[in-house]
């Protein structure tokens, strides 16, 4: 089989995962067996990296999985997996002869655990699996060396184990269910272990993994081995705890060849559940966390799609307690005081967010009782002034950002600083001001409080006024990206699109229409739509590898699929189109389906080159991008009826 650099995850709920290749063989330093969020720690750690795989077959060797060391192959007897996937749960089969050997990895939902089962049929007599668990016991983000500080000591319980390296970190449980393995203890250390992906990014690639020791199993005739690993508490009965996920995951299961219900049955995969039992989104894996901007405009694909109100509900209302001077943080933490706030635009999202679950079916009640002070603050503290450079001009429209300063969603930076400027009046953010406005208005009236509505309504006439004066580009009939020093941005970016979708918008049908024709001219992709037009000057075809690569050409042209909700949005706004053009756009949204084959499986990547062929990169699971991808599916097939 093909694709043996292809990422898989499995997700715990809690924010942590199980991830590597599908050949497994690390490529970052973020894969491992079990990497999740310990009690008591703001980031994500690496515990148990990985199992050497062995197969001991008449004096020959075997591997199921390799590490990668610097300038070597892999191990001689690599076996390739005959097939593997990941739905609804991960699985590779092997042969060897007559030896079949299948070896499936899960996560439990709300546990820092996971569950590796090893079935074999066809063992003879003197055959035996060997499994050498390595840890890591670090962050995320860090790698890990040969020291003297690490606790070797095991502690054992018949053939189950546990260790604990570090007494700053928590003790990892190992147990077994089925058939027992025979443990023995075996401290050593694996060194100057390769990251190739890493390495290609530009980062440092290179490790040591420690070894407590080695399970060993007999494979005569059929034999099932299911081990455990777990950091809260031992899991007493592996075997039953797996036959239930198992049993809960099938009922799960998307209709086969749907894209669709295939992508609603991966949107769980970014909600989790915080150490405080806050409801919160993943921005992507396998490094991201809780981000703003990216709750925001996932939270609408990820959970209304799906008809999941009640998440959606939870996920807003949560979002109150980080309200800060009309802002929430583009990076959460435990509170306000531990998160960052440098995102011009994640309330505006907000916004936006809490609309579509109004229109969804929320109780108009609940918008006004729980939500409606929390918007005249954000619009209160945005018109009058706030931090990033946020304040409403008297033209009615809103300034973000200084000369170092750029908190929009095109936000890379560089040694010299923005690598795409945009201070000033970003289109986006003025189409969002005034979405604000007009929605204010509206409940405002709702409420019975017309004279604070009449006073939202001037400035929103008058924000109306200046948005299609400044921006709308008689020229070619599109929107200008910013306008700064008194005079236009006339860059053909996606930000227009994203002004073009929204339900309330000073621009006509007409003028909706014009900003599609340049962007689907110029911008359109199979994978989304470029961050800038080819024709730019300052237009960078391939995304990169390299850390300064990659910054440069993050919004200069590089494809963002979250963009294609807001293109297909923005389509259907602009005028009733024909059963043509959506089925067109049918064909345009399913042709992402073989790219749920490569990258990361069963999820869409955060970007992907802008020229021909559109390779994937970024993070291979991006929250926003499989949300929007399904929110537009969900758009165009409920337009087609």
């Amino acid at each position: 089989m093909t694709g043996l650099d292809d990422e898989w995850f499995e997700f715990d709920g809690l924010g942590g995962f199980a991830s590597s290749t599908v050949g497994m063989c690390p490529r970052r330093r973020y894969h491992g067996l079990l990497v999740t969020q310990p009690e008591g720690f703001s980031k994500r750690h690496v515990f148990l990296a990985r199992f050497e795989e062995a197969l001991d077959l008449g004096g020959e060797r075997f591997y199921l999985s390799s590490p990668s060391y610097p300038g070597a192959e892999p191990h001689p007897g690599l076996l390739k997996p005959r097939s593997f996937t990941n739905e609804p749960w991960t699985r590779f089969a092997f042969e060897q002869g007559k030896l079949r050997v299948t070896r499936e990895i899960l996560t439990l939902p709300g546990r820092r655990a996971v569950l590796c089962r090893y079935h074999i049929e066809g063992g003879k007599k003197g055959d035996r699996l060997e499994l050498r668990p390595l840890m890591a016991f670090r962050e995320a983000d860090a790698l890990t060396f040969e020291n003297m500080a690490l606790d070797t000591r095991v502690q054992r319980v018949g053939q189950d184990f546990s260790v604990r390296p570090y007494g700053s970190l928590p003790r990892l449980w190992m147990s077994q269910g089925g058939s027992r393995a025979k443990f023995e203890v075996d401290p050593l250390w694996y060194t100057n272990l390769e990251y190739a992906e890493d390495i290609a990014r530009g980062y440092e690639g290179h490790e040591d993994l420690w070894q407590p020791g080695v399970l060993r199993l007999d494979l005569r005739g059929k034999t099932e081995l299911i081990l455990a690993a777990s950091l809260d508490e031992p899991i007493d009965d592996p075997a039953a705890t797996w036959k239930a996920e198992c049993q809960r995951r099938r009922a799960l299961q998307p209709v086969e060849g749907d894209l669709r219900s295939r992508l609603a049955s991966h949107a769980s995969d970014f909600l989790y559940r915080s150490q405080e039992g806050r409801l919160g989104i993943i921005a992507g894996y396998p490094w991201f966390g809780e981000w703003g901007r990216d709750t925001y405009l996932s939270l609408p694909g990820l959970t209304l799609t799906r008809g999941d109100l009640d998440s959606c509900e939870e996920i807003l209302v949560g979002a109150l307690d980080y309200l800060d001077r009309g802002l929430l943080p583009n990076i959460f933490g435990l509170g306000r005081e531990d998160s960052h706030y440098g995102s011009a635009d994640a309330s505006l999202w907000f916004v936006r967010a809490l609309r579509l679950w109004q229109l969804a079916g929320a109780r108009d009640e609940k918008i006004l009782v729980r939500f409606l002070p929390a918007l005249i603050e954000i619009a209160t503290w945005y018109r009058d002034g706030t931090g990033l450079g946020i304040h409403a001009t008297d033209t009615g429209l809103l300034h973000v950002g200084g000369p170092d300063l750029n908190p929009t969603w095109m936000d890379a930076q560089c040694s010299t600083g923005p690598v795409t400027p945009r201070d000033g009046f970003p289109v986006e953010m003025n189409a969002l001001w005034y979405f604000l406005l007009a929605w204010l208005e509206k409940l405002l009236l709702q409420s019975g409080d017309a004279a604070q509505a009449r006073e939202w309504a001037t400035l929103r006439k008058k924000c109306g006024k200046s948005f299609v004066t400044r921006f709308w580009l008689r020229a070619g009939e599109y929107l200008a990206d910013n306008w700064k020093d008194g005079k236009p941005d006339r860059s053909i970016r996606p930000n227009m699109v994203l002004a073009a979708a929204l339900e309330f918008s000073p621009l006509t049908k007409k003028q909706r229409q014009g900003v599609l024709a340049q962007a689907t001219a110029h911008l359109l992709t199979p994978r989304g739509l470029r961050t800038l037009s080819p024709q730019d000057p300052a237009y960078r075809s391939n995304y990169g590898d390299g850390w300064d690569e990659r910054d440069s050409a993050y919004h200069q042209g590089t494809v963002w699929p979250w963009l294609i909700g807001f293109y297909c949005e923005a389509t259907l706004r602009a005028k009733a189109p024909t059963r043509k053009q959506l089925d067109e756009l049918q064909v345009l949204l399913e042709g992402i389906e073989p790219h749920l084959q490569e990258a990361g499986r069963g999820q869409i990547s955060e970007v992907f080159d802008a020229d021909a062929p559109h390779r994937p990169g970024g993070t291979p699971a991006q929250a926003w991008s499989l949300a929007e991808w399904l929110r537009a599916l969900v758009l165009v097939q409920e337009a087609r009826g």
